[in-house]
């Protein structure tokens, strides 16, 4: 973080952190702030399905946890049945927004919520109550093209605009963002928007020594995560150069084949992950955009692979590529065998 976000919350306030469902990272990222607020005092209370719950949990033992169902949007097989799928689940959008709003409007009743902070979970607003919603899309690039950016921007808006405050986890200055045209529009919302500066929950510390082993990260929703893996999985015998896969599966997942070469982890708490990302020479990982702000924390080499059919991570993929952060290519023509062969290291 580039700087203080919660300065003017000081104080022994209750404030319910509440992340999207959408993929780990809107989770993983809300671990800085949720570390704030309670140095500075605050009583925090986490709510989130029982995977988020696995993840705080191990982060966060002592601290109150409240079951909220999520928006449970899952992708296709592909990136024209994500983009037909994303489409049909809208009305399953907005039924779980206004859901949540009303989950919130009773629980501020019995547990004295005096702030949230709702990592881009629309309904979590309340009048009574500051309200902060997390977001690096002020923009969002709709999986179909252009049509229909102006209404989607109009639909974005409106929701941002009942809430209190909107925090962005970029830099202000554009020339260093990360997130590019996504966080910085050519117009802002009304809301008072806060440029906080990318999160991480990784503390940048004097690096590890690199080994020549590859890390691979797999994270997102099904069916994508899967079929993600089992393309990997299936160049992995043919392959000897030492491999760390890291599955994204808190809940722990059905065991995959066993290769001297090749290190598996469901999943790793933030210092096991950090020491692994150290470590490694190079990583591959979605284009999800905490996933990026780890990364770059981190400073390491990287090829981001975009979810097919996700043009927000498509978009960021190609942007940092641009800048010359990232690497960048596209699923269904990314190979193991042509990685360890070309050497871009």
């Amino acid at each position: 973080m580039d700087e203080k976000f919660n300065s003017d919350q000081r104080g022994t306030k209750t404030v319910l952190v509440a992340p999207l469902d959408w993929g780990l990272g809107h989770t993983t990222r809300c671990i800085p702030i949720i570390n704030d607020l309670l140095n500075s005092g605050n009583r925090v209370i986490l709510a989130g399905n029982p995977v988020q719950q696995q993840i705080l949990a191990t982060e966060f033992p002592g601290l109150e946890y409240i079951p909220l169902e999520g928006y449970g949007i899952r992708y296709g097989r592909g990136k024209w049945n994500t983009i037909l799928g994303l489409i049909t689940q809208l009305p399953k959008l907005t039924r779980a927004i206004r859901r949540e709003n009303a989950w919130l409007r009773e629980l501020v009743k019995n547990k004295g919520i005096d702030m949230v902070i709702s990592d881009n979970r629309y309904g979590l607003y309340h009048p009574a109550i500051h309200s902060v919603i997390l977001t690096h899309q002020l923009a969002i690039r709709p999986p179909w093209g252009k049509m229909g950016m102006g209404l989607l921007q109009k639909w974005n808006y409106r929701h941002l605009q009942k809430f209190n405050e909107c925090w962005v986890p970029d830099r202000e200055e554009e020339m260093v963002c990360l997130a590019g045209e996504l966080s910085h529009p050519q117009q802002l919302p009304s809301v008072p928007v806060k440029y906080i500066g990318p999160l991480s929950r990784f503390n940048v510390k004097p690096s590890a020594h690199e080994s020549n082993r590859l890390l691979i990260i797999l994270s997102g929703p099904e069916p994508s995560r899967s079929i993600w893996e089992e393309k990997l999985m299936s160049e992995i015998p043919a392959l000897s150069s030492p491999i760390t896969l890291i599955r994204g599966l808190p809940k722990g997942g059905k065991p995959l084949a066993s290769y001297s070469h090749l290190e598996v982890f469901d999943h790793l708490d933030a210092d096991q992950l950090q020491t692994k990302i150290e470590k490694a020479e190079w990583v591959i990982a979605r284009a999800g955009y905490s996933t990026i702000m780890d990364l770059s924390t981190l400073q390491k080499k990287a090829i981001l692979i975009p979810t097919p059919g996700q043009s927000e991570q498509e978009y960021l993929a190609n942007y940092l590529q641009n800048k010359g952060i990232f690497f960048s290519e596209r699923e269904n023509s990314f190979s193991l065998k042509d990685f360890f062969n070309k050497s871009v290291r």
